[in-house]
């Protein structure tokens, strides 16, 4: 009897390749973490006069992050609700939000997106990305000033955060009113805390076949109809 024939090495070096990389996918998965709303804001600043800085709040962010710590990879989604805009004092707060400035009647949102995370070994380091503001999109790197995680005892989950800075030109925005009395030059302070979200469930087998008594609760609704959600009122 012959012996079988060796599988030639030209064969097992692509499965092999196969077999990894499909590993290495399951392994890397990326984690998401979603933005918890008390914990999550941005403050910005701007030179008045060339005397005090005049400050705001934007209180209402919400998005997600998205990385894979092994990897050193992810990504970063930020929408930014431009009409919570705080300063404490009712006019001028009244006043930023007009058309020459934020215009937040038209563009009540802003967003800021990363494809990407920059890391120096282990640490975070920054989030180049792109800021849409007044319907303007520009470059917009935050650069982290700290970043750690940790186990929430309230969540019982795990909690990611830290401070960000970035400087942008207002002017690039659209926003010349007051220039140069006040500043061009706007330092942004970004305070993020984000929830580790639950992994999806893997999807259940085929089920068997319903028995052929079925019960008399079955619904009469053509499914098409039951899965449309009612109208809002």
């Amino acid at each position: 009897m012959k012996p079988l024939p060796r599988p030639s090495l030209a064969l097992l070096l692509p499965l092999a390749c196969l077999t990894l990389c499909a590993a290495a996918r399951v392994q890397a998965e990326p984690v998401t973490y979603t933005l918890e709303p008390s914990h999550t804001s941005i403050t910005w600043e701007v030179l008045h006069f060339g005397t005090s800085t005049i400050r705001g709040r934007l209180p209402r962010v919400e998005g997600q992050i998205s990385w894979d710590r092994d990897a050193k990879r992810g990504k970063l989604s930020v929408q930014i609700d431009m009409n919570a805009l705080e300063t404490g004092v009712a006019p001028f707060t009244a006043r930023l939000k007009a058309p020459d400035l934020f215009a937040t009647q038209e563009h009540p949102h802003a967003w800021f997106v990363a494809e990407r995370l920059q890391f120096d070994g282990d640490r975070l380091t920054a989030a180049p990305g792109e800021l849409t503001l007044r319907g303007t999109s520009q470059p917009l790197t935050l650069s982290v000033v700290r970043f750690n995680c940790y186990l929430n005892p309230l969540f019982r989950r795990e909690v990611c955060g830290g401070d960000f800075e970035a400087r942008v030109k207002r002017s690039d925005f659209g926003m010349s009113f007051g220039l140069p009395f006040v500043a061009n030059d706007v330092l942004l302070r970004v305070q993020v805390e984000a929830v580790k979200q639950a992994a999806a469930p893997a999807e259940p087998p085929d089920s068997a076949p319903a028995p052929a008594s079925a019960p008399a609760s079955t619904p009469t609704t053509p499914p098409a109809a039951a899965a449309t959600p009612a109208p809002s009122p």
